[in-house]
């Protein structure tokens, strides 16, 4: 199995290329608002260390949210050129995905701060979602403590949470969900759980 995957959807920069038991990859904690300068350099730079070219790859990956509106629609973006270009199929994986697959089953409740006391939750038992994508408040999040582990990526404000590994949490996500596969693009649409600030403001 060879493949890309991009996760643009937060603060981070995670960037896979799977050449059959071999892995290579680049997470890029502090890139900020910088994704679209950094993405195709880092891509680029795993194809060298891969020995791969693009079109060696099986099928590209794209995380497409819930997280920064920017982030995701670069990355988004980038792979459905790359997939148009290259007549290749794409996978989709949430945000959300990335943080469940970490953990072996059980009861947990994927988490991204979406600041002002509020959250993107995504809550998942024996790794079927139970808790549809939602917008949450930190209030909201507290009522689940008894009954979900709390996992995150990034830090979450004023919630305690199980801190994932996001390069394991996307290749064991990409494992879980290759079945679904396809050369349909708008299957790696954005998911936003809610409107961005410039929609809600008209």
């Amino acid at each position: 199995m060879k493949y890309l995957a991009v996760d643009t959807a937060n603060t981070g920069l995670t960037v896979i290329i799977k050449n059959g038991e071999q892995t290579f990859f680049k997470r890029d904690d502090g890139c900020g608002t910088q994704h679209s300068v950094k993405l195709m350099p880092i891509i680029e730079e795993l194809l060298i260390e891969s020995g791969l070219n693009l079109s060696e790859l099986d099928f590209l990956v794209a995380v497409t949210g819930a997280g920064s509106f920017t982030g995701i629609r670069i990355g988004v973006s980038t792979i459905s050129a790359l997939s148009l270009s290259l007549n290749k199929p794409v996978l989709a994986v949430t945000s959300f995905d990335t943080m469940a697959y970490t953990e072996k089953g059980g009861s947990v409740l994927a988490l991204i701060d979406a600041k002002h006391g509020s959250f993107y939750a995504c809550g998942y038992k024996d790794n079927k979602v139970v808790i549809p994508p939602s917008y949450i408040s930190l209030e909201q999040v507290k009522e689940l403590e008894t009954d979900y582990t709390f996992l995150s990526i990034e830090n979450t404000e004023g919630v305690n949470s199980k801190k994932v590994d996001a390069v394991l949490g996307l290749i064991n996500a990409i494992e879980f969900k290759k079945q679904e596969i396809t050369y349909d693009l708008s299957a790696i649409s954005p998911v936003y759980v809610r409107k961005s600030q410039a929609e809600e403001g008209r």
